[in-house]
């Protein structure tokens, strides 16, 4: 590399953006271009990863944080003075000087000095036992220090000062050193205030707390108390606590006395000033990182760091590339807990004047879990959002806020899908090319399609090789994972999917296997086919394939625990601990008497209730104490189980066809109660809805179902594979004019095929969606019986007719499956005094006009 025509480099700062700038511009150079980097190190240590800092607490070492070898550097032809960082600029002279005393020359300066730990001005601050949390020289005294403050007399009691990011990480080691007391300070009314609100933040802090830690708001420190070492905190409002050691967490400040002192323009708060190319007020000079102010901010995050680096670079080997506005969303594990922000987090329901934009929230506080979105006014588009306890869905609401794709009718959808377990949108596949997958290293969807398809970099490790994508902060390693499958399906290749590490098997196989070998339990199932103890991903699965090949009670034997929450109270757990209770009204029929005995069940349980699109009534908000009395009262009125819990048949809808309409062709109504109450029993991977509608008007919707039945003048058009929810696609037509008898035939291959080989939690459209030939394919199976098969799909889908029970019925009568039911198993009859009741909205806007 070393030519006296090369191009001299120097980079002041081996942090992960002044190493990121180093890796980028090797991989870069051309043929024929030659460049001689020298690279300035304050710390005695080549660059590491301080994105996963503190992980130093839980066993890995420098060597496992390092960003590359000491080697990486000579092979590259990079000169690394460690433990020298630069004192002087001769701007003049175009040369800089270390603390001792070497003088290089440069053609272009790159400044990555970082930024350092704030320490507010507070008294005491200079006294023993306090820290910065920044380097891995910060953490080897805080551990040392920690390990003197554990072997003394008393309790060891530990505080962070700061809430945010860096405030929380170093919580964590707090807890990783074996503190006994652990304290997090903040000056703000909430945890991390730049990134959720204020819902979010009590969600957090009370899943914090629950891991020993205690959390003060709204806490300005005065003094830090003690003589040569800290023994506590004095704060503005009088209150204090007692610690034996402080660290400081309370935000950065940029390196920017260098620049500065060499005549630099910076911001008056700090920060060297840059344009969009990244130069500073010299033009051969650039900055880059948490040093840098670039458009008005200075980045705290490495992704943009990492997109500064590959700007600089792309400008030094002649590519024309600016830095844009960056975005900030982050997703972290916070102790244990994830937390995401992505666009505009806090974006205001009205700006007073005209609505800005929808916000949609789901709060869980029983689980921890905070969902919210904020939605354009037209509802189309998603413009930010927060997530706390659960963030699996944040790279595709990422990518859905940057590409602005449209949002389903239903935007709630794209955060309650777990509800029903599908993916909301569309999936990965269908983000534009130049959608950023891996933010980190600013690698798109079109760059990992091309190495997956074409370079044949079909693993995570290959891709992490080939691309560097799933190196930063592995967020997106979820979606990488996810455009392999789709890449490697849409090139025709085979890939397995397994349900789970337990079973080396896919769900169809599974199937096939418990069936051959007449397995009822799921310890035999795993104990035969799998291994190790299971999980909550396998567990569901087997249960459902149980089901639907013996259809015995979900709850008998070992098969309770196995369960999906929902199914394993025969009830929708709902905001707030309560459950809903929907019995079945086969299309929609129902009696005066039957609607009188709802009405006194819900009043006499003080139930919520309301009518649902399936044209069924909802029973809201019941103890979980109460559910086998009020199911009692209701079997006794002639109602059974809707399975609204389950993996299952909800309802067949109808419109009122010959009986009322003077449109109706068929009889849909009598019909649909066939339907329902033939199939009510059948487990399935995912829930199934149907519709009859009685002519081609369509009032029952039935071309939105995953089967549907119109009425024609000849007889029934059969439809199959149509959804609604997050992805509404039509049903497509498998047979027309079929009579009764035959439309059942056909349904009974089509659902049983179904069962037997779609994948967990898999709606029949997305089945369809995947099945080599699509519907050709199916109308060659259910009507042609190409597989030979057909006999056998209708001999089990009677089994499921004729072995259907109620299993509100058997709870009710069994005495042992009933005592499951209760809030406390040491007093059955006490209720959970947490449970709140949901007034009717009626109610409350009669005590208004009153």
């Amino acid at each position: 590399m070393n030519t006296n025509t090369s191009t001299h480099i120097v980079v002041i700062g081996n942090g992960m953006v002044g190493y990121k700038f180093c890796e980028k511009l090797v991989a870069k150079e051309k043929s024929g271009q030659r460049f001689t980097v020298t690279v300035f190190g304050e710390e005695p240590r080549a660059a590491y990863d301080r994105v996963h800092l503190s992980a130093y607490f839980s066993g890995k070492t420098a060597d496992d944080l390092a960003l590359a070898p000491l080697n990486w550097y000579a092979e590259n032809g990079i000169k690394l003075y460690l433990t020298d960082p630069v004192v002087a600029i001769d701007r003049k002279q175009k040369e800089v000087r270390s603390h001792h005393g070497i003088v290089v020359p440069y053609d272009y300066l790159i400044m990555a000095t970082g930024s350092g730990a704030f320490v507010p001005p507070v008294a005491g601050v200079e006294k023993e036992g306090v820290f910065v949390y920044r380097t891995i020289e910060d953490l080897d005294l805080i551990q040392s220090y920690a390990r003197q403050v554990r072997s003394g007399p008393g309790r060891s009691r530990g505080a962070i000062l700061g809430g945010g990011l860096l405030g929380l990480e170093a919580a964590k080691a707090l807890l990783d050193l074996g503190m006994d007391e652990a304290h997090v300070i903040e000056f703000a009314p909430r945890l991390m205030p730049r990134q959720i609100d204020d819902a979010g933040s009590g969600i957090l802090q009370r899943q914090l707390e629950s891991l020993g830690l205690t959390i003060h708001l709204s806490k300005s420190t005065q003094e830090i108390t003690g003589n040569d070492c800290i023994t506590g905190m004095l704060f503005a409002d009088g209150s204090s606590v007692d610690v034996d050691m402080l660290v400081i967490s309370a935000g950065i400040r940029p390196r920017d006395e260098l620049a500065k002192s060499a005549g630099l323009d910076t911001h008056p708060r700090g920060g060297i000033l840059v344009n969009n190319s990244l130069q500073t007020s010299d033009p051969a000079i650039f900055a880059i990182g948490e040093c840098a102010v670039a458009h008005h901010m200075i980045y705290g995050l490495v992704a943009p760091g990492y997109e500064m680096a590959e700007v600089v670079a792309s400008q030094l080997i002649g590519e024309i590339r600016e830095f844009k506005p960056y975005d900030m969303s982050t997703k972290l594990k916070l102790i244990g807990t994830d937390v995401a922000s992505f666009g505009d987090p806090f974006a205001s329901e009205s700006d007073g004047r005209t609505p800005a934009c929808r916000t949609i929230v789901y709060e869980n506080k029983a689980k921890g879990v905070y969902k919210r979105i904020n939605i354009s006014a037209d509802g189309k588009e998603l413009l930010g959002g927060i997530l706390v306890g659960d963030a699996d869905q944040y790279n595709m609401l990422l990518q859905t806020c940057k590409n602005k794709t449209i949002l389903p009718p239903d935007p709630e959808d794209i955060i309650l899908g777990s509800r029903g377990g599908e993916e909301a949108g569309a999936g990965i596949m269908s983000l534009p090319d130049e959608a950023l997958i891996c933010s980190c290293e600013a690698i798109t969807k079109a760059q990992l399609c091309h190495e997956i398809g074409e370079n044949g970099h079909d693993t995570v490790e290959a891709l992490k090789k080939a691309t560097k994508a799933c190196t930063g902060c592995g967020g997106c390693t979820p979606m990488v994972k996810d455009l392999i499958q789709g890449v490697l399906k849409a090139k025709g290749v085979y890939v397995r999917n397994i349900i789970c590490e337990h079973f080396d098997h896919t769900r169809q196989e599974l199937f096939d296997l418990v069936k051959i070998n007449g397995l009822k339990t799921y310890t035999d199932v795993l104990n035969e086919l799998g291994r190790g103890d299971g999980c909550e991903v396998c567990k569901p699965v087997t249960a459902s394939i149980l089901a639907s090949l013996w259809n015995e009670n979900i709850l008998a034997k070992d098969r309770a625990p196995i369960q999906d929450s929902n199914d394993r109270f025969l009830a929708n757990i709902q905001r707030g601990g309560t459950y809903s209770v929907v019995p079945r009204v086969a299309g929609g029929e129902i009696t005066p008497d039957r609607l009188i005995v709802l009405g006194q069940v819900a009043k006499k349980y003080n139930l919520y209730t309301k009518i649902t699109g399936g044209q069924r009534i909802d029973l809201f908000g019941a103890h979980v104490g109460d559910l086998p009395a009020i199911w009692e009262e209701l079997i006794a009125a002639g109602f059974e189980s809707g399975h609204a819990y389950g993996k299952s048949l909800r309802t067949v809808k109808s419109c009122v066809g010959t009986t009322w309409c003077r449109f109706g062709v068929q009889d849909s109504v009598t019909f649909a109660i066939e339907l329902e109450n033939r199939y009510k029993g059948l487990r399935s991977p995912h829930k199934l809805k149907s519709g009859v509608s009685g002519c081609t008007r369509e009032c029952a919707e039935a071309q939105s179902k995953d089967f549907g039945i119109i009425a024609t003048e000849k007889g029934w058009n059969v439809y199959v594979c149509g959804n609604g929810g997050t992805k509404p696609q039509h049903a497509q037509l498998l047979a027309s004019d079929v009579d009764r008898e035959t439309c059942i035939k056909l349904l009974d291959r089509f659902l049983m095929f179904y069962v037997k080989t779609a994948d967990p939690l898999t709606r029949t459209a997305t089945w369809l969606n995947k099945m080599e030939g699509g519907i050709t394919y199916l109308k060659a199976v259910v009507l042609d019986d190409v597989l030979g098969i057909n006999e056998d799909l209708e001999r089990e889908m009677q089994l499921i007719v004729d072995t259907y029970a109620c299993e509100w019925k058997e709870v009710v009568e069994n005495p042992d499956l009933r005592k499951r039911f209760t809030h406390f198993v040491n007093a059955p009859d006490l209720k959970d005094p947490n449970v709140a009741f949901e007034p009717m909205r009626d109610q409350i806007r009669a005590k208004e006009w009153a």
